[in-house]
């Protein structure tokens, strides 16, 4: 049975001056890391190195066949608002509509006495 034990704190368990950390934001980088992703890269002794990519929740990939089309975000993003224009206005309220469904009304005009 081997448990990881911790030894108590010494003195010289401190912090350099140097090392202030009293001003920082914990998690100020988490959303857009969440949001867009990361890069890890895992260098090597004999100098090389190997990156993983960590998608994020905004991140899209694109087949290959597609990216010949759309090279880039700027692409991608006129083709898409060019696409989103041509659906008709009554199709978009409906689709507002039926999003709000799901949501609580603060107004109690729909209950019925």
């Amino acid at each position: 049975m081997n448990k990881n034990k911790t030894s108590p704190k010494s003195a010289n368990d401190e912090l350099r001056p140097e090392y202030d950390f009293s001003g920082g934001v914990r998690g100020k980088y988490a959303k857009a890391l969440k949001e867009k992703g990361y890069t890890i890269r895992v260098y090597h002794r004999d100098g090389t190195f190997s990156e993983k990519r960590i998608l994020g929740e905004q991140t899209v990939t694109l087949e290959p066949d597609v990216h010949k089309y759309f090279p880039n975000s700027k692409a991608v993003n006129r083709a898409l608002r060019t696409l989103i224009s041509l659906i008709p206005e009554k199709h978009n309220r409906a689709s507002k509509k039926a999003a709000g469904r799901g949501r609580r009304s603060s107004s109690k005009k729909h209950l019925k006495a």
